[in-house]
């Protein structure tokens, strides 16, 4: 792990000013496992995941959501701590969104930094492998969700311990694409290493591939879901929607060999 540079954690930066429906954008920390909490944000389905992780006094940040959500992410991690660090599991606007008004110093891995100081990814995205619908919803989203560049302090890479948990490179979806894995309780933090979520309906479902229109290589995404499968996690907590339980190994072995 590097790190490259300090800011105080936890505080609003100056001069930005929250907007008015920012204060719905976001819910309470749920907890989720130990020292682990998920802060559910978006207006009005609050389908995007971040997550809480305690580390020393205060907690990290575990994805960054959309922009709107600072304010709601800062206010569930203050009575944590604060916020220490923010870890991007990815790059894309739903995932770095936030993150330039929460702070505290941004990390990511290596492979993702080009995208997280950048345009998120999106001129690799092929929006024109959704409908007519999705088309026109997707581009405006993405503009409204992104907080836009963000300043890297630092990457983490494969085999890093971040609070506890081990970081997993799961790439395919976004090329540096990374999860958290606590082996003590086999719980797994995986970013958009899959979807319980259809992007273009919003309506949930049973883990997939994540949509071709977003992946950079889905043959790598296929095999990063098998990766993940085979650490046998207990519960794989994606960056939307609802969490995979159960025979986790088996779901996601054979998610990635459907369609």
């Amino acid at each position: 792990m590097t790190d490259e540079g300090e800011q105080e954690a936890g505080t609003q930066p100056a001069g930005m000013r929250e907007k008015p429906a920012a204060r719905f954008s976001a819910g309470p920390a749920e907890p989720i496992a130990e020292g682990v909490w998920v802060v559910r944000g978006g207006f009005p389905l609050r389908i995007m995941n971040v997550y809480l992780v305690r580390d020393g006094d205060g907690v990290l940040v575990f994805d960054a959501g959309i922009e709107e959500m600072a304010g709601g992410i800062r206010a569930a991690a203050a009575p944590l701590g604060g916020i220490t660090r923010v870890v991007l599991g990815h790059a894309h606007a739903d995932h770095r969104g936030a993150a330039p008004g929460l702070g505290a110093p941004v990390l990511c891995h290596p492979d993702e930094r080009a995208d997280a100081e950048g345009d998120g990814g999106t001129a690799a995205f092929d929006l024109s492998t959704l409908d007519l619908a999705g088309r026109l919803l997707m581009a405006r989203l993405l503009a409204k969700w992104d907080g836009g560049p963000v300043e890297i302090a630092g990457t983490v890479e494969e085999g890093d311990d971040v609070a506890g948990f081990r970081v997993v490179h799961l790439p395919g979806h976004a090329p540096g694409l990374i999860a958290l894995w606590r082996e003590s309780d086999r719980l797994a933090l995986v970013s958009d290493c899959f979807y319980t979520l259809d992007p273009q309906t919003a309506r949930k479902g049973p883990a997939r591939v994540p949509h071709v229109a977003f992946n950079r290589d889905t043959d790598q995404a296929r095999a990063s879901m098998r990766k993940l499968a085979a650490l046998a996690p207990a519960a794989a907590w994606a960056g939307h929607a609802d969490p995979v339980t159960g025979d986790v190994a088996g779901t996601l072995e054979r998610a990635s060999r459907a369609g």
